[in-house]
């Protein structure tokens, strides 16, 4: 085992430093993991372009990624290959107690705060949060279990029934795991809307039954009203901006359902308290996941109901990694993959 592994440090806004950092020894529960493959994510777009997410801001420096797969390399499970749960709960707070450990009170996550992330050749981690990844998945697909698992907890908070229109604003990654996953479900019909075309043919690839172009001046509510009949039911909304909560609120019908899985910029999102208001809509926020919401995104993906692959628009090695955090602010493409393996994959 090397003394150190190659790593990419966030050290402020826009910059990314190659550096070498300490392999460190597994505690006590823990395992060593060297990373296959991490997912670049929204949330690591706004460290990398604000030096922060919401209350919490960069210090000295951090390793980001938190959409990680890998191959543990310590222990009676070495050799098996992973998807990384990126929260660790203290499991002893309220919210852990009572089954909801996404509301951690204690929570340390990967690629947050102090808690260096997957952007590195090893890492530990506790075995307590390690997927096995099916045999038949790669590894990049293993790193795309994580946002699966957000867009099945976001679903679960949307509560859709089968025949219940839905509407998905903004397909991005997570976005696009949410219509495949309400496809999955026999839910629809799938509506979604997007400023982005090349997002939009790709939600239609993974079952979208209907996709309509967002613009600037909001000329798609009338489409998407249209499409939905009296409204959605529920709507899940994945951009973040005021323009796509704004949307949402538009397009949910009377007593409808709004889930919110964007992160604003700044902080902060603003909207029209009448319109939710009259139509005594539900807003619900979504915080990552639960446990085993991991453990049903390896089951569905294993079993080909979902097509992780099919997200993967661009790879780098970790050395690029400034490139691929480019593509991701830019949006060129759909999901980046930065892969840190120092020796070749098996798959």
């Amino acid at each position: 085992m090397p003394a150190s592994t190659p790593a990419v440090r966030l050290r402020g806004v826009g910059r990314l430093d190659l550096v070498q950092v300490p392999v460190p020894e597994p505690a006590r529960g823990e395992v060593m993991i060297r990373v296959l493959a991490v997912g670049l994510c929204g949330s690591d777009a706004h460290w990398f372009e604000e030096g922060g997410i919401g209350d919490a801001v960069l210090g000295e420096g951090l390793i980001l990624g938190h959409e990680i797969s890998g191959v543990i390399e310590s222990g009676p499970r070495s050799g098996q290959r992973v998807a990384l749960d990126p929260s660790i709960p203290c499991r002893t707070c309220p919210p852990c107690r009572i089954g909801r450990s996404n509301l951690c009170a204690d929570l340390r996550f990967a690629g947050h705060g102090a808690t260096d992330g997957g952007l590195r050749g090893r890492l530990t981690w506790p075995e307590r949060c390690l997927v096995p990844i099916p045999d038949h998945l790669s590894s990049e697909a293993g790193a795309l279990l994580e946002p699966l698992g957000i867009g099945l907890h976001a679903i679960e908070l949307g509560r859709p029934r089968a025949d219940e229109p839905v509407v998905v604003i903004g397909t991005g990654p997570i976005g696009l795991v949410v219509v495949s996953a309400l496809r999955a479900q026999g839910v629809g019909p799938i509506v979604v809307t997007d400023r982005l075309t090349h997002r939009l043919a790709a939600a239609v690839a993974m079952g979208a039954g209907r996709a309509i172009a967002a613009t600037e001046d909001d000329e798609e509510l009338g489409q998407l009203l249209s499409a939905v009949d009296g409204g959605a039911a529920v709507v899940i909304e994945t951009a973040g901006t005021d323009a796509a909560l704004g949307s949402a609120l538009a397009v949910a019908r009377p007593g409808g359902r709004v889930v919110l899985v964007g992160i604003p910029a700044g902080d902060r999102s603003s909207f029209l308290h009448s319109t939710a208001r009259r139509k005594e809509l539900t807003l619900v926020f979504c915080r990552r996941m639960l446990p085993d919401d991991l453990v049903r995104a390896a089951a569905l993906a294993g079993d080909g109901v979902v097509d992780l692959d099919a997200l993967v628009s661009h790879r780098f090695p970790l050395e690029e990694s400034d490139e691929a955090f480019r593509i991701l602010v830019e949006r060129r493409g759909l999901k980046v993959i930065v892969m840190p393996d120092e020796e070749p994959a098996d798959r």
